[in-house]
Parts: C-alpha cells; structure tokens; sequence
C-alpha cells in the first residue's frame, strides 16, 4: 500500500485529490496538511512514502517544506512531488534541487496523477524524463552560465569516462532503454550504469541527476545528446 500526504491549502483541492486516490486498491491517503509546517508534523507523524505539496500556501511554503522533509533522516525514502501552476511557478527548479522526486501541474488528468504516485514510489523519474529535462532546461536557459561549486565537482571527478557520458545522456531525456540503444549496449548495463553514476552523485533520483548535471555544465539547455 502506498500512503500519500496531501499538502495544499485549499480544502477542495484536497478533497478532490482524496477522492481520486481513496478507490485505488494500492493507494491510501494517510494525512492531509494546509501548510508547509504542519506538512513537515504530519509527515514525521504518518512517515507517507508520498507527499503532494503545493508550493504556494499561507505560512510556511511547500519550498521550505520540501526541504526540511528530504532532510530529515527520520523520512528517509519520502517522496515529494510538487505541485504547480507550471506557468507561473519559478520554484519548481529550486524544488526539484532541493529534493523534490518531480513536479505535476494541478491540472492533471487523474489517471497521470495516479500513474505518477506509483512510478515516483517505484524510484523512478517522475512521468516521463523528458517532461523533466524540458522543465529544467527552461529554468537553466535563463540562468547565467554554470560555475559549479567545488562540491560538485569533486562528485563529477568520481565518475568515469562512461558514467559521465550516461548523466549527460539521463539529462537529454533519454531513457535506460534509449541510452543502452545509444551505447550499443544491454538496458541491464544501461541500468548499472545509470545507478552508478546515480550513487557517486548521491543523487536521489533522475531528476537530482539532470539537475547536477546542468549545475555543473556537463550539459547545456537546448543538448540533446
């Protein structure tokens, strides 16, 4: 069973939120939260292993919140995934950064609201990595040129050769499947690869890898590998 954390500060959006996922068979609502501090209570109180959190709420915002649940080692393995108006919201880069597992507009249909709790449970990149990488790549193209930090470096310096050429390829979208076609080699070493990287980078998912990875200007927007 997959327990979700509902955070937003509207009633109706979260009762029409507990309303879809309650008929699911995998799916229990464990909590809901009208801000960022009491989220943070209710997710050390319920230990959901999925939280929608809204961003812009009275209080404490779903920003600050984001942070605080992905840094506290009692909520090892929570996931959060933001919740965005995508056209107005320039948080969401600092979000995904910050920790959040990926973003879902709140216009959603409900059958991709539901596919995406389960892929983000699963460990894998929110929707697709495309829809990800295209999120980024518009907050980086208006960002000034890298200039990583020496932390991020030394974790770059940790991969080889293939490794290396594997983030670009994770941060121009492409899948394990995609990247093992690219390569001429297995989806299984494909994957090695990608988990590699992933834990030299201590990087939570595939979204913290496209992340680090125009950070540090192994890639640049408009890249496709």
């Amino acid at each position: 069973m997959i327990g979700v954390l509902l955070v937003d500060d509207q009633a109706l959006v979260r009762a029409g939120f507990r309303a879809l996922l309650s008929v699911q068979p995998d799916i229990e609502v464990v909590g809901e939260a009208e801000d960022g501090a009491a989220a943070v209570t209710m997710a050390r109180d319920t230990k959901p292993d999925v939280v929608l959190m809204d961003i812009r709420m009275p209080g404490r915002n779903g920003l600050d919140a984001t942070k605080d649940i992905v840094a506290d080692p009692r909520l090892a393995g929570v996931k959060v995934i933001v919740l965005t108006t995508f056209a107005e919201d320039a948080y969401v880069f600092d979000a995904i950064r910050n920790g959040a597992s990926g973003f879902l507009v709140k216009d959603i249909e409900p059958v991709e609201l539901v596919h995406a709790i389960r892929v983000v449970h699963g460990g894998d990149a929110l929707l697709s990595p495309g829809v990800t990488r295209r999120l980024i790549e518009e907050f980086a193209a208006r960002a000034k040129p890298p200039q990583p930090a020496k932390q991020i470096t030394a974790l770059l310096d940790q991969l080889t050769d293939r490794e290396r050429e594997v983030v670009a390829l994770v941060a121009a979208g492409l899948s394990n499947d995609e990247i093992a076609e690219r390569l001429v080699v297995s989806p299984a070493t494909a994957k090695t690869h990608v988990s590699r990287a992933m834990i030299k980078l201590a990087a939570r998912d595939r979204a913290q890898v496209v992340v680090l990875a125009y950070e540090s200007g192994l890639v640049r927007p408009g890249w496709t590998g």
